[in-house]
């Protein structure tokens, strides 16, 4: 069980900084390259503009995690199946081995073992159907091989699965980079558009996301009861990571993302939830009002699905809210996400 220590906040000025790098990162390069897509001179409708299309990033980010758990899958996988194909041929050789010394001394003593004449046919099958039926070879060697024959078959299975997972994993290989570079794209235009912003507009970035922070180390949860153990020592685990950065593709255990946090405090607990937001989404128990949540219960937040926290308990949400930010409390009604349901694992 992880301590329920609030770990030491890392600088909020920094972490302000960043959360307006991330967020001016997505308004450049989510929309098409066209004069709608302009940042507005308007400062304002600048803010606003980063806002909305930091949600754009925070989905990207879902599906790069999506890959990621694919990719990780398929490599399981393919090494499973290139393991047991190197052991059945480890078994072949042995097999054939056997059935070579047999034949060398039949053909010494002036015959031609049928082992020798079934490798060497274009129809294994049928030669061993007709070697068997006119009696030229023993019960005991006509077993040897069709065990032969069986063992091949399955091997040619194997690489045959092995090949065509590792077709798929190469797909989901070339999928994560491409969905990597763009988010470092992203970041790298996000750079570059906080530096057009003033250093008082910059400031003002900074102290809210400062306030966001302190009304996190203030706030009050009640003291509601958690709806299962499991769902409770989940929770308590979330608790222990307050203070955390926010880094996409991040699963614990000094950085996350949303549905890196939740996935990685329900592992602490012994349960094992999908990786990303959209299909933690369908696990569980579906809880569609806000005032039927326990602490411990997912929050499924967006019309899209792409973000995931806590119930923490009296109307707040425990999330890692959005690049750039800390994992930390929040009001749901404040959080500028809709509520789409939630889940309850038991």
């Amino acid at each position: 069980m992880a301590s329920h220590r609030r770990p030491k906040e890392p600088n909020h000025g920094y972490v302000a900084v960043m959360t307006a790098t991330a967020a001016a990162a997505v308004a450049l390069s989510a929309q098409p390259a066209s004069a709608d897509a302009l940042p507005d001179p308007n400062k304002k409708g600048v803010q606003a503009q980063i806002d909305r299309l930091n949600e754009d990033a925070v989905l990207a980010i879902d599906k790069y995690n999506g890959a990621k758990e694919k990719s990780d899958r398929l490599q399981k996988e393919t090494t499973s199946l290139q393991d047991a194909a190197a052991r059945k041929q480890g078994e072949l050789n042995e097999l054939r081995s056997e059935l070579g010394s047999v034949a060398a001394a039949q053909y010494r003593g002036g015959g031609l073992d049928p082992s020798v004449q079934l490798l060497l046919s274009s129809d294994p099958d049928a030669y061993l159907d007709k070697a068997s039926q006119l009696g030229r070879m023993g019960d005991r060697q006509a077993g040897r091989l069709r065990q032969f024959q069986s063992q091949q078959r399955a091997l040619n299975q194997q690489r045959t699965e092995a090949a065509a997972k590792l077709q798929d994993l190469e797909a989901t290989r070339k999928e994560l980079e491409s969905r990597k570079g763009e988010i470092q794209d992203k970041l790298a235009e996000a750079r570059r558009l906080l530096n057009t912003l003033s250093a008082e507009e910059r400031s003002k970035i900074a102290a809210e996301e400062e306030r966001a922070n302190r009304a996190s180390a203030r706030v009050d949860l009640g003291k509601e009861a958690s709806a299962s153990q499991r769902a409770d020592a989940a929770f308590q685990a979330a608790k222990g990571r307050v203070g955390m950065p926010y880094v996409w593709g991040a699963s614990g255990p000094s950085s996350f993302d949303c549905s890196g946090l939740t996935s990685w405090a329900f592992r602490q607990a012994g349960v094992s939830i999908p990786r990303t937001s959209q299909e933690q989404a369908n696990v569980g128990t579906r809880i569609n009002s806000l005032s039927e949540l326990k602490p411990g219960d997912l929050i499924i937040m967006r019309t899209d699905l792409s973000h995931v926290g806590f119930y923490a308990g009296n109307g707040q949400i425990l999330h890692a809210p959005k690049p750039g930010a800390q994992v930390r409390y929040e009001s749901i009604a404040r959080s500028g996400m809709p509520f789409m349901w939630g889940v309850r694992i038991s």
